[in-house]
């Protein structure tokens, strides 16, 4: 887990600060702490373009100007009031959610594939996620799934948070694309060697890290606290929810909230992100009616939509300041799933790829499979062609779960797993584009210096 520097109050990111941050960070002993993925100057990220709007008799102003004390403290003070008493149950409950430690069942269900790929001789894997599963065990899995391969590039992209694999350094990173004002990702990967100094770079991850975990409690507090009452009632209309099913869901956030502060001082900051509330509420499925968890789990849906709407992509580092931070390591970069914000495909970004296909992104294969070569016949000569990549977007850490508790689209993805490449469809565009996964191995990983 990478370190965290100090709290400090967040502004808008710029490079510089960025420098001054990034001594800070490398000096600073220990690991970064639940506390310190909390709102360090209130709402500043809460709740953009309302200042001074009346919200149920408390303006939105006076919110944004709390301290993190004081924000903490009436989080707090909501969550007391809308909860009921903590439960041995509840406890328990929690401490399991937040565990990273591995039972034998589930090392079994992770290193003990379903499904083998015994004619895949090329693996690529460079949008994938192994967040608590330790490489050893990823390993296993591939070795099973994949007992035939003879030539693989693998490189993991946790969210905000740089992760080594067998010599290659990967991170899914946010950002903000000021010129059509949107946050956008990027799939970033480096021989590791170039990383081991790279201070600067550790510095924008980590903010970035504890600033995108902040939005949990944002999520938390629309839920809990009166003043976002509006906020909460527009999710309950398009969520179909009634008064019992949003006092259920606020009861339950609000005890959540509480078991977090009871066991902070044990909730590893990789958990301190929105699915922490749909993982709790899974829980629940063993005390009450399942399909009011299902409608619960509705809800909670409408409510984070709502919050990211809200969230200020302001505070995120500009697209191009990454870039050309990872440049100047000697980085390379995809843009993973384009089509959900298209207009990176015209901001002419200094990328090495994009990614034309992922299991939650699969209607414009073909066409940005064209959009790829269009744009590399307009390129100069001498120029590096775009290179067109497939993305699993595998999270292990859903194999991990319980089989009752399992997202049945998400457990079926796997690492290095990517249909289109062989669809018969899609191959036709393919090979007119000279694309195949070999090709995109030996050409990526001259890219990154191998």
């Amino acid at each position: 887990m990478p370190r965290c520097v100090a709290a400090v109050e967040i502004q808008p990111a710029r490079r510089a600060d960025v420098n001054r941050r990034s001594d800070a960070a490398s000096s600073r002993p220990g690991g970064e702490s639940a506390r310190d993925l909390r709102p360090a100057c209130g709402y500043a990220s809460g709740i953009p373009g309302e200042a001074g709007h009346e919200r149920n008799g408390l303006r939105t102003e006076r919110l944004m100007s709390l301290g993190v004390a004081e924000r903490d403290q009436r989080r707090a003070r909501a969550a007391d009031a809308v909860g009921e008493e903590i439960t041995d149950w509840d406890r328990r409950a929690y401490l399991k959610i937040i565990s990273t430690e591995l039972s034998d069942d589930q090392i079994a269900r992770i290193v003990e594939p379903q499904t083998l790929h015994p004619r895949q001789e090329a693996v690529l894997a460079v949008h994938w996620h192994p967040e608590f599963i330790p490489p050893d065990l990823i390993r296993r899995r591939l070795d099973a799934m994949f007992p035939n391969r003879s030539q693989e590039l693998i490189i993991p992209t946790q969210h905000n948070i740089l992760v080594d694999y067998d010599g290659y350094s990967g991170v899914e990173v946010d950002c903000f694309s000021r010129s059509f004002n949107r946050k956008v990702q990027l799939l970033v990967h480096f021989r590791t060697e170039r990383v081991a100094q790279a201070t600067v770079f550790r510095s924008m991850l980590e903010r970035t890290f504890r600033y995108r975990a902040r939005q949990l409690f944002e999520f938390i507090d629309t839920l809990v606290d009166d003043a976002y009452e509006d906020r909460l009632q527009k999710a309950a209309d398009r969520a179909g929810a009634d008064e019992n099913l949003v006092r259920f869901v606020r009861v339950h956030a609000a005890k959540l909230y509480r078991l977090f502060l009871e066991f902070e001082s044990k909730t590893p900051p990789v958990a301190i992100r929105n699915k922490i509330l749909v993982h709790y509420f899974e829980t629940l499925r063993s005390r009450f009616d399942p399909r009011m968890v299902n409608h619960a789990e509705m809800l909670l849906q409408a409510v984070k939509e709502t919050v990211k709407h809200h969230f200020s992509n302001e505070f995120f580092y500009a697209t191009e300041e990454v870039i050309e931070e990872v440049r100047g390591l000697g980085g390379s970069i995809v843009v993973p799933h384009p089509e959900q914000f298209w207009p990176i495909l015209l901001a002419e970004y200094d990328v090495d790829g994009y990614e034309v296909w992922n299991p939650q992104s699969q209607e414009f294969t073909e066409f940005l499979i064209q959009v790829v070569g269009r744009q590399n016949k307009a390129r100069k000569r001498g120029d590096n062609p775009i290179l067109i990549f497939m993305g699993d977007d595998c999270h292990m850490g859903e194999k991990a779960k319980d089989p009752e508790f399992q997202d049945p689209e998400k457990v079926g993805r796997e690492v290095g797993v990517q249909p289109a490449w062989d669809d018969l469809a899609i191959r036709k565009s393919l090979i007119v584009a000279g694309a195949d996964r070999r090709t995109v191995i030996d050409d990526y990983k001259a890219r990154l210096g191998a």
